[in-house]
C-alpha cells in the first residue's frame, strides 16, 4: 500500500487490493453520485507513458484518434486495435508535453498492452513505461461536480480539455466527470479541498458514473471482440476517419463507408446482478444465438444494475434484449446521454 492509500485508509476507506471499495455506506455513496458531487481515488485507472522524440508519430500509426491534433495538455478518447480492427484497449489519451503522452486505461490491461505495443516500437525513439506511481488520479463526478470544480480550480474546462490544478492537471471527461492528475505529494491537500464539497466514495460509484455517461471500457473479458464503432467510439470522438493508416484502419474504415454496422453499444438496466462483463444477451428474433455482450456493469443507486452492452441493432430496435436465454430476464433500455451518428446507406464493395 502506498503512502497515499495509507492516508485514505486513515480517512475511513475500505480496500480490495489497492482499489478503494468505499467509505462504509455503498448505497449512500451511489445516491451522492446521482444527486450531488463525489470524490474518488482512481487507482484502478493506470497510467501508461509513451515518451520520446518519435512518440507522436508512433502513436499516430497505432491508435484510432488523430494524435497530431492533440495540443499540449489536451486529451482524446482513443483505442488500439488488432489488424482486424478489433479493440484491444480503449483509453483516455493525454499529451503531457511535446514528446510525452499518457494513456489512462484499466490496470489489468496495462502490462499486456505495454508489452504488445512495445513490439511495434522497432527503431522508433520511443519508451513505454508504467507511470502509475508517478501521479495520483482523483475523480470528481456527479451533477454538482462542475460547481465544485469551479470553486476549486477557478474554471471549468470544456469536455476533453484541461486546466492546471495543484501541480498537475484537471481533465473534463464525458458525463459530469473530471479527472485530476497530480503529484503524490499534492494529493492530500487536493483531496481535502474536494472532500469539503463532495462525498468521498469508492470506485464502484465511479464505475456507475462511467456507465451512465455511456463510455464503455474494454476489460480482459471483452478484448479483441468489437470494432470501435460497436463501442460508439465514433460518437464520442475516439475515431478519426481523416487521418492516415493505423493498425486496424482498413477494417474500421470499410465498416464506416460501406454502412455495414450491425452492432451498437446500449445503456440498459436490469433488476438482477447477471450483468457482468462478458455476459451474453439474447432475443426472440435471434433464437438460441446470442445477440449481445455486456461490457461494463455497476450497481445502481435505486437498486438493480445499470450496464453497457454491445448488441445487435435489430434486437435493440425491437427492445427484445434478455439475459441467459430468449425466455430470460428482460432488459430495460435507457437513453444514451449523446446522439449516435446516422447510419450510412449500405453500399457495395469499394473498388
Amino acid at each position: 500500500m502506498t503512502p497515499w492509500h495509507q492516508r485514505l485508509l486513515e480517512r475511513g476507506a475500505g480496500f480490495d487490493g489497492t482499489a478503494v471499495t468505499g467509505f462504509g455506506d455503498a448505497r449512500g455513496e451511489l445516491a451522492a453520485a446521482r444527486d450531488a458531487a463525489v470524490v474518488c481515488d482512481l487507482q484502478p485507472l493506470a497510467s501508461l507513458r509513451v515518451a520520446g522524440p518519435d512518440a507522436e508519430e508512433f502513436l499516430q500509426g497505432q491508435v484510432t484518434s488523430d494524435v497530431s491534433e492533440l495540443g499540449s495538455g489536451a486529451t482524446q478518447y482513443s483505442a488500439w486495435c488488432t489488424p482486424k480492427g478489433r479493440v484491444l484497449a480503449n483509453f483516455l489519451l493525454r499529451r503531457v508535453d511535446a514528446e510525452t503522452f499518457e494513456l489512462l486505461l484499466p490496470e489489468p490491461l496495462l502490462a499486456p498492452i505495454r508489452k504488445r505495443l512495445g513490439m511495434f516500437v522497432l527503431r522508433s525513439k520511443v519508451a513505454l513505461a508504467d507511470a502509475s506511481e508517478r501521479t495520483v488520479r482523483i475523480g470528481v463526478g456527479g451533477p454538482a461536480a462542475a460547481k465544485l470544480i469551479e470553486a476549486t480550480a477557478g474554471a471549468v474546462p470544456p469536455v476533453l480539455h484541461a486546466v492546471s490544478l495543484d501541480g498537475g492537471a484537471l481533465v473534463r471527461v464525458l458525463g459530469d466527470r473530471f479527472v485530476a492528475i497530480v503529484p503524490p505529494e499534492d494529493a492530500d491537500q487536493l483531496w481535502d479541498r474536494l472532500a469539503a464539497g463532495a462525498r468521498p466514495v469508492g470506485f464502484p460509484s465511479w464505475k456507475w458514473l462511467t456507465v451512465r455517461a455511456g463510455v464503455p471500457v474494454i476489460l480482459p473479458a471483452t478484448q479483441n471482440q468489437f470494432i470501435p464503432q460497436a463501442l460508439n467510439w465514433d460518437a464520442i470522438g475516439g475515431v478519426s476517419f481523416q487521418k492516415g493508416c493505423y493498425t486496424g484502419q482498413e477494417i474500421v474504415a470499410r465498416t464506416q463507408y460501406l454502412g455495414r454496422r450491425k452492432e451498437r453499444t446500449v445503456l440498459a438496466h436490469a433488476e438482477s446482478t447477471r450483468a457482468q462483463p462478458g455476459a451474453r444477451l439474447f432475443s426472440d428474433s435471434f433464437g438460441e444465438q446470442p445477440c449481445g455482450t455486456v461490457l461494463n456493469a455497476a450497481s445502481a443507486p435505486d437498486g438493480g444494475t445499470d450496464f453497457l452492452a454491445v448488441a445487435q441493432i435489430t434486437a435493440v430496435d425491437n427492445a427484445e434484449l434478455r439475459f441467459a436465454a430468449t425466455g430470460g430476464e428482460k432488459v430495460s433500455l435507457v437513453p444514451l446521454p449523446y446522439e449516435l451518428p446516422a447510419a450510412a446507406a449500405p453500399r457495395g464493395r469499394l473498388t
